[in-house]
Order: C-alpha cells, then structure tokens, then sequence
C-alpha cells in the first residue's frame, strides 16, 4: 500500500480537483483506491457524493465522516473503524467533516506531550495513520490519496508523518513559490521533531505509531492557459522559477534546471477545462468521463477524450515515483 498526500499551502491552486480526477482515473485503471477528506471544508466530499446523498449523511447525521472515528479516541474511548463510502468497485471514500478544524488544538497539545512520553498523546498524534491502516486492510486498497487543507496545522502535520509521499500541486505565480518555501523548511522540521519523538514513545504502547517516510516526489503544475499547446508567457514566467525553488527548499539540493518542461521533479503540466468544470459538476463524475448526455458533444467531446489521456499519463507517473 502507498499513502500519498497531496498538499500545498497556498490555496486555490485546484489540489481538490486534482485529487478527485487521480483517484477516479486510479479505479479506472483497475487500481483499488481509498481518498480521504481531511480538509475541513470538506470540498473532496462535496464532489464525490451527490446532493441528496450529502443531505441524507450531514442533515440526519448519520455518523459516518472521519470524526466519527476520532472522537471516540479523543475521549478515551475505543477507536471506531472509520466508514468507507463505496464510490464504486475501486474507489472508495473516507469522508470530510467541517467540526474536524475543531480538532486542531488537540493535536497541537498532543505534539508537545508526546515530547514528555504520554501514551494518550502518541495515540492521538497517531490517529490518522490509525484510520488509514483500518481502511486499507477492510477495503483491500493498494493507494491511498489524501486531500488537505491550505495550511501548516497541526493536523497536517499528523497526516504529513502518516504519509509515504507528497506531492505538491502549485500554481505559476509569485505566491505559489513562497508557498513551496514554506512547505519545504516545514516538512524537514516535522520529519526532525517526530523522530525526537519516536525517541521518547513508551515501550508498551499497543497501538502502531506512523513510521512513514514522507517523501517528496514532485510537484504539478495546475490550471496553466494553453495557446498552441504551450503555456502562455505569463504562466512560464513563474513555471521555469519552480523547479530551482523546490529542488532547494523541498529536497535541498541547489539544481540549474532553467525549464519546468526539463525537470524531472515536474510530474505533470495540468490545463485548466474551463468549459468542462461545470459539466463535471453536474453531472457528478469527473470531466474524462463526461458523456455527450452529459453535454459534451462536438469540442467538448474532443477535450473529453484528451483529458483521459492527460491524466492516464499524469496517474502513471505518480504511480512511477511512489515505487
């Protein structure tokens, strides 16, 4: 099984989008697939499920997100095994909370008890490699994609070192490079201050703490303005920066690449279907899949067609660099 997260934090980048395209194009490749919500807007839900499905989970409460089976941990209790929404035969869906914000602070306390041995606060730092362990042995999945928030939280940080890999989807502008500034020096410093803490956990813990490597294999390049299928100048003005910047402050290696097209950390260049955004929305499936019922008929259908094939070619390479 590989675990892999994707996460940026600057938002708006359409890290959600690509994640719910990933996963569906994964299961179309007869991969079995679980992706998780852990963003608290809970977006990646909102996306899966259907109106009346959304509605009949959150407006009956019927206890079936992701803080369904972390409450009963925090407060002591017994973990629950988490609820897997079968989206079809190899996909399935761990959903979002918009409450799971609410958990934040826990974690923070329990980041800084750990330091002191506390078993409860290894067990709560522990929770989402818990969950994920539980869903992949019961839906017999071989990949795991997880959706964050825009943020450096303390519950990014939990599911960061739950994590095999990391992929960042960044947009070609001047906040987006800050963005992979920020992200590198951090993910160096969480992966230092948990092994400080593996260091310290007691002897007689039950329960498996994460033991992930965290790697970082790359970085998409998102919603890029195609014009005789290159990007526009705008767009490279920043997309050419992007591969020094991440070589130095995610991997920490100083490279001369002049060219996002020639690096090999660049998994893929992602267009920006405009047009075939709000058919995908509607019609609840993701845009490679659209239909002339759909109303994608005539260019529309063209593009259908080539979006299968830009993320076949995106789904294998990332599954290329998680061997």
């Amino acid at each position: 099984m590989k675990s892999i997260i994707f996460f940026n934090n600057k938002g708006g980048v359409g890290k959600t989008t690509t994640v719910y395209h990933v996963a569906w194009m994964l299961s179309e490749l007869g991969i079995k697939t679980i992706a998780i919500d852990l963003d608290p807007q809970s977006n990646l839900t909102s996306m899966f499920l259907t109106p009346e499905r959304l509605e009949e989970v959150y407006e009956r409460d019927l206890s079936l997100t992701i803080l369904d089976s972390i409450n009963p941990v925090v407060s002591g209790e017994p973990y629950k095994p988490v609820h897997i929404e079968n989206i079809s035969d190899n996909l399935g869906l761990i959903l979002g909370n918009l409450s799971l914000s609410v958990f934040e602070d826990k974690l923070s306390d329990a980041w800084l008890k750990s330091l002191g041995g506390d078993a409860y606060a290894f067990k709560l730092t522990s929770i989402f490699n818990t969950i994920i362990n539980d869903a992949v042995s019961r839906f017999g999945a071989e990949i795991v994609l997880i959706d964050v928030g825009p943020n450096l939280g303390a519950i990014n940080r939990a599911v960061t070192i739950s994590s095999d890999f990391i992929i960042m989807p960044v947009a070609s502008d001047l906040f987006s490079l800050q963005g992979i500034k920020n992200l590198g020096q951090t993910l160096q410093k969480w992966k230092i201050d948990w092994q400080d803490r593996v260091q310290r956990k007691p002897k007689d813990v039950a329960f498996e703490i994460p033991s992930k490597n965290s790697t970082p294999i790359g970085y998409i390049v998102m919603q890029y303005s195609a014009k005789e299928s290159s990007p526009v100048k705008s767009y490279l003005k920043w997309a050419n920066r992007i591969p020094a910047i991440f070589s130095e402050y995610v991997l920490g290696n100083k490279l001369d690449v002049k060219s996002v097209d020639n690096d090999n950390n660049c998994i893929a260049l992602l267009k920006h279907y405009r047009s075939l955004a709000p058919m995908s929305m509607e019609s609840n499936k993701p845009i490679f899949l659209l239909k002339p019922a759909d109303g994608a008929i005539g260019a529309h259908l063209y593009a259908v067609q080539k979006s299968y094939e830009e993320f076949k070619s995106l789904t294998i390479n990332i599954l290329n660099k998680c061997k």
